[in-house]
Parts: C-alpha cells; structure tokens; sequence
C-alpha cells in the first residue's frame, strides 16, 4: 500500500489543479458604506455548455489514515467546495495520466478556506476530516453526462502530516 502524507492547502501548490478561495490580504474594494470589503473574482466557475448551479452537499466526516481508492473528474465544468462549518476537508487531486488520474497529491484545508477544482481535474470525493461537514457547491447543471469516476488498482493511504 502506497502512502501520502498531507500538506497544507496553499494557492500555489493547488494552482494546477484549481483555485484557492480565502480572504488573504486587504480587500480590493470596500462596499456597502465602507462596511464590507470585497475580495474579487477569487474563482473561475466554469460552466462549459450548461449553467451554473448552487447546490447544499451534508457530508459524513472522515478519519486518518484515510483511504483513496475512487478519483472523479467533471468534463464539462469546475466544481467549487465551500464549507459552512469550519470543519478541514481532506483535498486530493491528480493530474490526467492518459485519461487516468496520475499520482494523487493530498492536501488539509484550514478554516476559512474554500477550493474551485477546475474542469476535468480528477479529484477525490468530498472528505471532511474529524466532524461532518455542510458545503455550498457551485457546478456545472445540465441533462449531459459530466462525472468520470475511476477506481483506483493499487488505493493510497493517507496519512497525517
């Protein structure tokens, strides 16, 4: 069994597989009577030939070691992850390898952070870590097939960092 050890989330190491979306730094614009600052554009939703959905996910929590042994992609557009209840969520990605996903890398988000995978990265499944987590999801909608599932041969372990 093969083992990953998680890292933290940061934009730069998730950049090829999607966006980061948190509040860093000073706002871009304050609004409101100067009572909300405005963090821009922090995302590419990309809904390919359908529209753009807002969706409501109640997921079961996970534990370390953590098994992945199932990576999705979506064809057609990006999906975006944004936690309710500040619990950390179990990020995995992998670049395509010959319409298969590649190496996985794993990541741990923080409280505050949210994700936007880009279109047909593959990606593990929803994975809050310790407590159940609810999520906003923001995707591609429309009656066209846009999930690949693929299981993997030879799953990793996951493991702390």
């Amino acid at each position: 069994m093969t083992t990953l050890t998680l890292r933290p989330l940061t934009a730069e190491a998730f950049a090829p597989y999607g966006d980061v979306i948190e509040c860093s730094g000073a706002p871009d614009k304050i609004i409101n009577q100067g009572m909300c600052g405005r963090h821009h554009d922090l995302a590419l939703v990309d809904s390919g030939p359908g529209r753009t959905g807002i969706s409501l996910f109640d997921a079961k929590a996970r534990a370390l070691p953590y098994r992945l042994d199932l990576m999705e992609r979506h064809p057609l557009g990006s999906q975006a992850f944004i936690p309710l209840d500040n619990v950390p969520m179990i990020v995995s990605v992998a670049p395509d390898a010959d319409g298969k996903p590649g190496t996985p890398e794993v990541f741990l988000s923080q409280p505050g952070q949210s994700i936007n995978i880009h279109r047909n990265v593959w990606h593990g499944v929803l994975a809050p870590l310790g407590a159940p987590g609810r999520y906003v999801v923001v995707d591609h909608i429309s009656d066209l097939p846009n999930l690949e599932e693929h299981w993997l041969e030879d799953p990793y372990d996951i493991l702390d960092q």
